[in-house]
């Protein structure tokens, strides 16, 4: 398991020492930007990190949604990109049909990415009717770290959000992971091309599985 990060706005400076990788907040919606962005993604760079950046969905005006990411985000080539599709500030959500378009949009936009969901547990199992994640999973759970309590295959699992978001990578090694986020590098391996659909298995959702989708208007809308 590789160890990184995922940041905000909130987190003007963080310690990137000893990270695979740091994925941070480029936009939400269609009006805003994070402007810490270039900067925070410069530190990890510096520091040899796998960079991805993440765009907080809401409903509607998707395919404008996802042109504002890729024109807004920092992104170099290569670097990870992901939708956080979670309840928002108001207390909406973007409808599942939504999820998966904005992924297929940013995919055909930046074809040289590979582009993930991020969501929590609840979403995953409540919310979630078609398993589609585009190129990985990313899924939010607080339990031990690397054991996320789903059964569908996962790449990054964040485990916590103390003192900041911390996520673990199911990649052997950080050259791994970095061949991984090029798609044009040499041929995939078999569980690598594994698509990420699985049976959903809503038993033991909980109180507080299902209340991880409202932690956003506590925290600005990082993943």
């Amino acid at each position: 398991m590789l160890h990184g990060i995922d940041v905000s706005s909130h987190q003007s400076t963080f310690d990137a020492d000893g990270l695979a990788f740091v994925f941070i907040k480029a936009t939400e919606g269609r009006s805003y930007i994070n402007p810490k962005q270039a900067s925070q993604a410069s530190r990890a760079r510096k520091a040899g990190c796998v960079v991805g950046f993440y765009h907080f969905l809401w409903p509607g005006n998707i395919t404008a949604q996802a042109q504002y990411f890729v024109e807004k985000c920092a992104s170099q080539k290569h670097d990870l990109l992901a939708v956080d599709w979670e309840t928002t500030g108001s207390g909406t959500r973007a409808s599942n049909a939504e999820k998966d378009r904005f992924i297929r949009e940013v995919k055909k936009l930046r074809p040289t990415h590979r582009v993930m969901l991020y969501c929590n547990r609840s979403f995953w199992l409540n919310y979630d009717t078609t398993s589609y994640a585009g190129d990985g999973l990313w899924i939010a759970d607080y339990v031990s770290a690397g054991k996320p309590r789903i059964k569908a295959k996962w790449r990054i699992h964040q485990y916590t959000d103390r003192p900041l978001d911390k996520d673990v990578a199911n990649f052997s090694s950080k050259a791994a992971l970095q061949a991984w986020a090029d798609p044009s590098r040499a041929a995939l391996t078999a569980e690598e091309t594994e698509d990420t659909e699985d049976v959903h298995i809503a038993e033991g959702v909980d109180a507080a599985g299902a209340a991880e989708g409202g932690e956003e208007a506590a925290r600005e809308g990082g993943a």
